[in-house]
């Protein structure tokens, strides 16, 4: 029996993730990461993200485990989640407002790194056009229970649904803000010295970073130190709109990655 990995063929996460317009949901997922503050003082005290080539390189890093978690065969995926939750387990972090230390794999950050990253792909993909009933969209969440078990969680006390989702930010806002410590990622991304893949996109990268931001609900833009009114959104949704059509132009051949391109086979067998 061939194996597809931990969602295969007919999934909806499938169809979804090799949109490349899901790159600016990977950079939303960051932002909404960075909101949560042992989440990202977690980062901030493992790595140096306060350089911002370094930023950019753990972009490209957590892109990889993306791809492998959602592509790979279950071997690949287990060895990834394998080293992923031993280096949340072995480091540690601290926490000025409370005092403690605690553990990169501590469960309430984790979820929210999840939730924001499931919550962020499905937003960019639907307001860029992606087609997605409603319930095609409650079982790309319900899917993605698969890739918060890769991990460390257990996929039993994490949002299955949209519903389910929305009411977990919601319940998660009291407790978010963006630390003082962290250098704004708007401002990193002017003068960001790239990673060779990304090279290309250098001229870019202001732009897509500013869409990311725009593309955030208006209570975290706020959170953020930028303005949020609704004229943002409908050029949010706009240009998602607009770039995904232009996308859509370019060759399958060219505009899906390998492995993209590999599960679009698989599927139409």
């Amino acid at each position: 029996m061939t194996d597809h990995g931990i969602f295969g063929p007919g999934s909806v996460t499938w169809r979804v993730m090799g949109e490349p317009i899901l790159l600016v949901g990977g950079l939303r997922a960051l932002l909404m990461q960075g909101l949560h503050p042992r989440a990202m003082r977690g980062v901030l005290q493992n790595s140096a993200l306060m350089d911002s080539g370094e930023a950019w390189s753990r972009f490209v890093r957590t892109t990889e485990f993306v791809r492998v978690r959602t592509y790979g065969t279950r071997a690949e995926v287990e060895r990834a989640g394998r080293r992923v939750r031993k280096i949340h387990a072995t480091l540690t972090a601290h926490d000025p407002d409370t005092g403690e230390d605690f553990h990169l794999d501590e469960p309430d950050a984790l979820l929210w790194v999840h939730i924001g990253e499931v919550d962020s792909y499905l937003s960019v993909a639907r307001r860029s056009g992606v087609r997605l009933t409603d319930a095609e969209a409650d079982m790309f969440v319900a899917e993605q229970r698969r890739a918060a078990e890769v991990v460390g969680l257990d996929p039993a006390g994490v949002p299955g649904s949209v519903g389910e989702m929305r009411d977990y930010i919601e319940a998660q806002r009291p407790v978010l803000r963006f630390v003082p410590e962290a250098a704004h990622p708007l401002r990193q991304s002017l003068n960001a010295p790239l990673p060779l893949i990304l090279t290309p996109l250098r001229p870019a990268v202001p732009a897509i970073t500013l869409l990311a931001f725009a593309t955030l609900p208006r209570w975290a833009r706020r959170l953020y130190g930028l303005p949020a009114t609704p004229v943002g959104d409908l050029w949010a949704t706009a240009t998602l709109r607009t770039l995904h059509t232009g996308i859509g132009l370019v060759p399958a051949q060219v505009r899906y990655s390998p492995a993209a391109r590999q599960a679009r086979r698989i599927t139409a067998a």
